[in-house]
């Protein structure tokens, strides 16, 4: 009773490994267990692909808007603009006079702003919750220029002087800033300066952080002038949508909903195979060391972890955070910073592919020819595994021989009967 209670164990962990190892087709038509996990994966495919498409479409708009944004600020706070910028910099100066100009002209365009610009902007505060332009120079600490022997005494030391101006200092007559003691600039000594202020936009529904830099580090006569800016989320206060809008924003947040919801199940139904498939292999362990007192090769073992499970599983896992967090902003600007980075990362890609393809190929070249290929005229050895499930199809070949064979003496037999029993009547 013993051996017949083992072979019986034998059999069913041969059955059960046997059908973990079939594909969702093999699995119908055997036990006509309908593949849930398979046609879950891809409507879930279907659907996140879709919620990217509608993510794109809708941020494509915010996009442009600020590119266009872009370059109208650049239009309205540097004197001079061609339109086309300068390598890295948007345009240059040449004469101290020209650079006081520019930097005068910047402030001015900025107190005029709600007068000229086409744009519904309104100041907003900085870091220090004032509303205004913050003006900073950067100079060497000390510097002595004798033009009779052409000599010039520098230190080395870098400070930094900063003003700010509010609405109200700008409000009045504009000489009384431009003559202050800040704006007499020693350009000998002057490294860079640096005009920085916040607007907000109400289409963007955040704060843009603007800054004009006038670099003079060189000190080669000619000063660059840079043009950054950075949007930051900020939700709007008292928002009061109405209309057609308002529905779609509703249907779309259902929409990640679902989305949630089909992941969350993914995500079950795989950790749940998993978690099966560690069980039987724990039986399968326990049986080899049992029955062949040894135990099971690392590679055999690894076999019941499926990466595919893995991997969806990781993919879940960031579709529901990422579902979240676009519930949660909505149509906010964070594509602007993929759109950023995106061209650095391709390019990576791209030489580091090229590196990984150059290294793949000296090494299949160089040692391709060195290396003992038996395993690829005579095919790699079996584990242990697979001829344990070599066996159970050995045996279910017997014994669908044996069937034959006996269905076969069957009809002998009664074929036999037919003749003989018409003469003997």
């Amino acid at each position: 009773m013993a051996h017949l209670d083992s072979e019986v164990k034998e059999e069913c962990l041969r059955e059960d490994l046997k059908f973990y190892f079939m594909n969702p087709c093999e699995k119908y038509r055997a036990r006509h267990q309908i593949p849930w996990k398979l046609g879950l994966q891809i409507l879930k495919i279907v659907m996140v692909t879709t919620q990217l498409i509608c993510f794109g479409l809708s941020n494509q708009l915010v996009v442009a808007f600020k590119e266009e944004n872009t370059v109208a600020f650049k239009y309205l706070f540097l004197k001079g603009y061609s339109g086309i910028d300068e390598d890295n910099y948007s345009c240059s100066v040449y004469t101290q006079e020209d650079a006081y100009e520019s930097i005068f002209y910047a402030i001015n365009q900025y107190h005029r702003l709600k007068n000229i610009s086409l744009g519904t902007l309104g100041y907003g505060e900085n870091e220090e919750n004032r509303i205004g332009l913050k003006v900073c120079k950067q100079h060497y600490k000390k510097g002595t220029m004798f033009l009779s022997n052409e000599t010039l005494n520098i230190d080395s030391g870098i400070e930094t002087d900063c003003i700010h101006l509010d609405l109200q200092t700008l409000s009045k007559d504009a000489e009384d800033w431009k003559n202050s003691s800040f704006f007499r600039l020693e350009f000998y000594r002057l490294l860079q300066v640096k005009i920085s202020f916040h607007l907000k936009g109400i289409d963007l529904q955040t704060i843009l952080s603007r800054e004009i830099t006038f670099d003079n580090k060189a000190h080669s006569g000619k000063i660059k002038i840079y043009f950054d800016s950075d949007a930051n989320i900020e939700e709007c206060k008292d928002l009061n949508i109405s209309g057609s809008v308002q529905k779609n924003t509703q249907y779309v947040l259902v929409f990640d909903a679902f989305v949630i919801v089909i992941c969350l199940a993914s995500l079950i139904l795989c950790t749940r195979s998993i978690v099966l498939a560690l069980s039987l292999r724990k039986r399968f362990l326990n049986f080899f060391l049992e029955k062949y007192k040894r135990r099971v090769c690392n590679a055999d073992q690894w076999e019941f972890i499926n990466g595919w499970y893995v991997l969806v599983i990781i993919s879940d896992l960031m579709t529901i955070i990422g579902s979240i967090l676009k519930m949660e902003i909505k149509v906010k600007v964070l594509i602007l910073t993929m759109q950023a980075s995106l061209p650095k990362v391709l390019r990576f890609c791209a030489c580091a592919g090229m590196i990984y393809l150059g290294y793949t190929f000296c090494g299949w070249i160089v040692l391709g020819p060195y290396h003992n290929k038996k395993y690829q005229q005579n095919g790699f050895p079996e584990t242990d595994l697979q001829e344990f499930l070599k066996e159970c199809s050995s045996r279910e070949e017997d014994q669908r021989a044996s069937s034959d064979f006996l269905s076969c003496v069957c009809c002998l037999r009664r074929s036999v009967w037919c003749v003989i029993r018409p003469l003997c009547s």
